[in-house]
């Protein structure tokens, strides 16, 4: 029992830490941009606990799985000071790119700090070692798109928690923190809707085009993405729970 609670512990605080940093970019840039941000939630489902100051509420949901920040006007068009759908094109892309950008580099923030404090490397090298670690995804996702990747040898949640509870050491629990901050922040920011890097994609033509897209139009490209990531996260957990078992 007490392995059990532990190794849940592990979990939910890896998921915590990385999804308050993600939605932190989003809701600091916001804040900069000046894009009125309704609420900033951790978790999802009833609210245990919230507070309300100046005009954000900041929340703690039940279900520790993930988190959000609601901008007036990013959900239905709003005429209302601040409102999100009213920004320039560049300030939507600088908010919605923050999330996964500061995952990205809160990674590479934290494999510099153990290279250089716990393995003792000088300064040049730490800096080619936390290259190396950075430049792993795009290798990465470089043999993602050429498709010379199989279905079996990709991996979700229930993959990387069963690599969390195999953890039995403080250095290497934190370089996963890393490697899977890293992985989320570049996944997110993949032009494929509806991750931020489809939204942002979106953005683009629309700037492009100097009109938007058709809300009929955008709802169907964000449900067609939407429906595939959600097959494809199906076929990928039944392979990690098959790997595991």
């Amino acid at each position: 029992m007490l392995t059990f609670i532990v190794n849940a512990i592990k979990i939910i605080f890896l998921l915590g830490i990385l999804v308050f940093i993600h939605e932190g970019g989003h809701f600091i840039v916001a804040k900069f941009c000046k894009v009125k941000v309704n609420e900033f939630a951790l978790g999802f489902g009833k609210t245990i606990i919230s507070k309300k100051i100046g005009e954000t509420v900041y929340a703690l949901r039940m279900i520790p799985l993930g988190g959000f920040v609601r901008m007036e006007g990013e959900e239905q068009p709003s005429e209302e000071k601040g409102a999100f759908n009213n920004a320039k094109t560049w300030k939507k892309i600088l908010i919605v790119a923050a999330g996964g950008l500061v995952n990205i580099i809160f990674a590479i923030i934290i494999v510099f700090l153990l290279v250089i404090f716990y393995y003792k490397y000088p300064l040049k090298e730490a800096l080619q070692v936390t290259g190396t670690f950075a430049y792993s995804i795009i290798e990465s996702l470089k043999i993602l798109f050429s498709g010379n990747v199989t279905i079996n040898e990709l991996m979700g949640p229930v993959g990387i928690s069963s690599i969390i509870v195999q953890t039995t050491d403080l250095v290497n629990y934190i370089y996963l923190i890393a490697a899977v901050s890293l992985s989320l922040g570049v996944t997110n920011l993949l032009p494929i809707p509806p991750l931020d890097g489809g939204k942002i994609l979106i953005y683009i033509i629309e700037a492009i085009r100097r009109k938007p897209i058709k809300e009929e139009t955008e709802i169907a490209i964000q449900m067609t993405g939407f429906v595939c990531i959600i097959i494809l996260s199906i076929f990928v957990m039944m392979n990690d729970i098959g790997n595991i078992a």
